[in-house]
């Protein structure tokens, strides 16, 4: 099927029709004289592998537009279809595909459901969400001056919650802001996946217009978001800004924008530390956190982190963030064992981890050791739970919940009790392999009691949500279909903002 043609064709009167229906209906235009018997949609599902690339950056850009535009003809990893096919048919697909049988699944219904996005971007009264309209934080209302947020950070860090709180108002601001002004010497900042409009990479072309240095760490490896990436790249690259790339095995999946600015005093350095990517569309119903602040020590662990980045140093040395590959996980595991060790001496121990996933298998063993040593685990994870909670003998003090609402919940946020002095970290990373191991990822401390006392009700109310929320107990996840009570996101939507 036609790619630059949309999937659903209007047919009038709110009906759609599937474009491999319309093309099914006159399929004998395209066989004049031949009778079709029978007629089947397929859809092959491909994976492009990146090998490597040498030491050069520009070879791994060729490297990967390359296997994009043969992407179409790249190694089938999977083979779907609708009805079943001929036994002497699907033998001679298989074998053209390169496909076991097991990798065949037979669908009763239409093939490729993300293009139904369509349908759910139409606007019909009476079968969507009201419009949401994100409240401004305070702190970003305080003057119309250009550069006040930049005063209001030098006096208090200042943590938003994205959808409740504008991105646009928040992010996008600071660093238009940071664009704009001329007392701003340069900006550093990662992009892993961004829209293809981004206000926040047209603000950087014109920082670098402005003779600021801007540095930008493209991943171009960002699955599904290669082209445009590569795209944002080019364009960078032709305004003066420094791109450096992602390694061919290290990810850059960290959120962090670093700015530096001469004033009165000296050079000031402000940064943003987020849980979600710098994309203005997702943004808007991807629920994160992001973390502005002025603090020395955090920003020079920034610098250190971009230095590293855009240079070809080894290891990355930081006091206050942690960073992935080099100290998160051992870092994460020292505080699981802290709380271990109250509980093993009789004191309150607890951890609460919201994340998209808990994969890593040592680390999920680690969990299974703090409940056993009576610690109480509370995990909060929208995808994939390797751990089995609520087992006799087993893992007792866990209890795991995942939140399913009008907002994909994409905020990560680890919470350890750390003997009545609880400490709080946001950032990129996931309990995953390949997050721990494989990828450049960022937690940094939220330290304001103000700040920790936001993050811990966001916590209490997903683990208590009987309207949004499912509960897995050992390996299957249910929940009370007659509940009725105000769901997280309700309760989000009816209260103050952040700061």
């Amino acid at each position: 099927m036609p790619q630059n043609r949309a999937r659903l064709i209007e047919a009038g009167d709110g009906r759609f029709v599937l474009l491999e229906d319309l093309i099914g209906a006159h399929v004998h235009l395209l066989f004049p004289g031949m009778v079709v018997t029978e007629r089947h949609v397929l859809r092959v599902l491909r994976s492009i592998e990146v090998g490597d690339a040498g030491e050069e950056a520009d070879d791994l850009v060729e490297l990967i537009e390359s296997e994009l535009r043969r992407r179409r003809l790249a190694d089938a990893v999977s083979l779907e279809i609708t009805g079943e096919l001929a036994p002497g048919r699907m033998e001679l697909l298989l074998s053209e595909l390169g496909l076991p049988a097991g990798d065949v699944y037979i669908a009763d219904g239409p093939l490729g459901l993300a293009d139904f996005f369509q349908l759910a971007a139409l606007v019909v009264p009476g079968l969507g969400e009201a419009p949401f309209v994100p409240a401004v934080p305070s702190a970003f209302l305080s003057s119309l001056e250009p550069r006040s947020i930049f005063a209001t950070l030098r006096s208090h860090e200042v943590l938003v919650h994205h959808p409740y709180e504008s991105f646009d108002a928040t992010v996008v601001r600071f660093i238009e802001e940071a664009a704009a002004d001329p007392a701003v010497l340069a900006i550093k900042q990662t992009m892993y996946r961004t829209s293809p409009d981004s206000p926040i990479l047209e603000a950087l072309i014109d920082a670098a217009g402005r003779g600021k240095q801007v540095a930008v760490i493209v991943e171009l490896t960002a699955r599904f978001d290669e082209a445009n990436n590569i795209e944002w790249a080019r364009r960078l690259e032709d305004a003066g800004v420094h791109v450096a790339y992602g390694e061919r095995n290290l990810k850059i999946h960290s959120k962090i924008c670093l700015i530096v600015r001469e004033e009165a005093d000296g050079v000031v350095m402000y940064a943003h530390i987020g849980t979600g990517n710098y994309n203005s569309r997702t943004a808007r119903i991807y629920t994160d956190l992001g973390l502005f602040t002025a603090d020395p020590q955090i920003c020079a662990d920034l610098v250190r982190i971009f230095n590293r980045l855009t240079g070809f140093a080894d290891g990355i040395e930081t006091r206050e963030l942690l960073v992935a590959p080099d100290n998160l996980r051992l870092a994460l595991e020292a505080r699981v064992r802290r709380e271990i060790a109250a509980a093993k001496a009789g004191r309150p121990a607890r951890l609460i981890f919201k994340m998209n996933a808990l994969e890593d298998l040592e680390f999920t063993r680690l969990l299974y050791e703090a409940s056993a040593a009576g610690v109480r685990v509370d995990l909060i994870i929208r995808g994939i739970c390797r751990l089995r909670p609520e087992v006799p003998g087993l893992s007792e003090r866990v209890r795991a919940v995942s939140v399913i609402g009008r907002f994909l919940e994409h905020s990560r946020i680890f919470m350890f009790h750390n003997d009545g002095h609880p400490e709080y970290l946001i950032g990129s990373a996931d309990i995953m392999k390949r997050n721990l191991d494989e990828r450049i990822e960022v937690l940094a401390p939220v330290r304001l009691p103000e700040h920790q006392r936001q993050l811990q009700e966001v916590l209490e109310l997903m683990l208590s949500d009987e309207r949004q929320g499912w509960r897995l107990h050992d390996s299957v996840w249910s929940r009370d279909p007659s509940a009725a009570g105000p769901g997280t996101h309700d309760t989000l939507l009816s209260r103050a903002p952040f700061s």
